[in-house]
């Protein structure tokens, strides 16, 4: 029986959740992860996790390695995310979902990347683990048996944006460029992760969180479609230029990304919004790139 998921097929409860775990199409992942602690999520995992739920690691799994000139979380190469998705025995008809205890912060990176790969059928838990907890829903310390699966990895699935083309975008106005950190990093108020504190000039500030409601889950989708198209509605040059969305490595921008689509929002815009998967952490790699301070003007 198909994995039955709310009105919003992106999203799924944790009482419909609990009841479609022997589902065997649905593929459970656990992306809890702490920056500043990086062993801590799969620690968390170890110790008990939703019956079935295999584990993604931020750093190891959802990114390739750090390069010079790149962002903290550069994008997976294709057969790094064929590995991965095999382990899981990923195939066409996996209904996957994704979680972790951070409103979704960590595991949208998980569903943006399935659908950069070209797979659809992927949702978040709204409310994480969190609300699965509070649900007094079971358990479990088992670790699930890794797979072999073989299935190829095509990417290119969702448009992608560089920094060369964020800078180009920006001098010519042509490109609305969204920020989904708090607004004290955005301001240069405070910077716990990166070297250097600030935002691009011209990016504007929407915070991840702004896409949850006050008890952590996602906004109804007509909440969200409204507050993005009077958002979008105050810039100018997105109709030509597109827009993108940016964090501090291309991480809690897809969650901004997933809330776009959740609010039905690109029926309203030429393409998909791009990811700017580098970053603040990449834009920041040169001292050539400008850096503004303080909150929006």
């Amino acid at each position: 029986m198909p994995l039955h998921t709310s009105s919003q097929s992106l999203l799924v409860t944790p009482v419909e959740l609990a009841a479609q775990l022997d589902d065997p199409n649905l593929l459970l992942v656990d992306c809890r992860f702490n920056l500043l602690k990086p062993a801590a999520g799969r620690a968390s995992w170890a110790a008990g996790h939703i019956p079935g739920a295999y584990y993604a690691d931020l750093d190891q799994d959802l990114a390739d390695p750090v390069g010079p000139d790149s962002g903290r979380h550069p994008l997976p190469a294709p057969e790094r995310l064929r590995r991965l998705f095999g382990s899981w025995g990923l195939n066409a008809a996996s209904r996957v979902v994704a979680y972790d205890d951070a409103g979704g912060a960590i595991a949208a990176r998980l569903w943006w990347l399935l659908r950069w790969s070209g797979h659809t059928g992927a949702s978040l838990l709204d409310g994480g683990y969190g609300a699965w907890l509070a649900a007094n829903l079971p358990v479990s310390q088992e670790q699930p048996a890794p797979r072999s699966g073989r299935d190829p990895v095509t990417t290119g699935h969702w448009p992608v944006i560089s920094t060369a083309q964020v800078e180009a975008g920006l001098r010519t106005r042509r490109l609305t460029l969204f920020d989904a950190r708090d607004p004290a990093r955005y301001a240069g108020a405070k910077e716990p992760i990166d070297s250097q504190a600030g935002h691009i000039p011209g990016a504007l500030n929407w915070p991840f969180s702004d896409n949850l409601d006050s008890s952590g889950v996602f906004r109804s989708p007509a909440d969200l479609r409204a507050a993005f198209r009077a958002r979008l509605k105050e810039t100018k040059g997105t109709a030509a230029g597109g827009l993108a969305v940016m964090c501090g490595s291309g991480v809690t921008a897809c969650h901004t990304l997933f809330a776009m689509e959740l609010a039905g929002l690109f029926a309203d815009l030429n393409e998909k919004p791009a990811l700017y998967c580098g970053s603040w952490s990449e834009w920041i790699r040169s001292d050539q790139r400008p850096i503004a301070t303080g909150a929006e003007p």
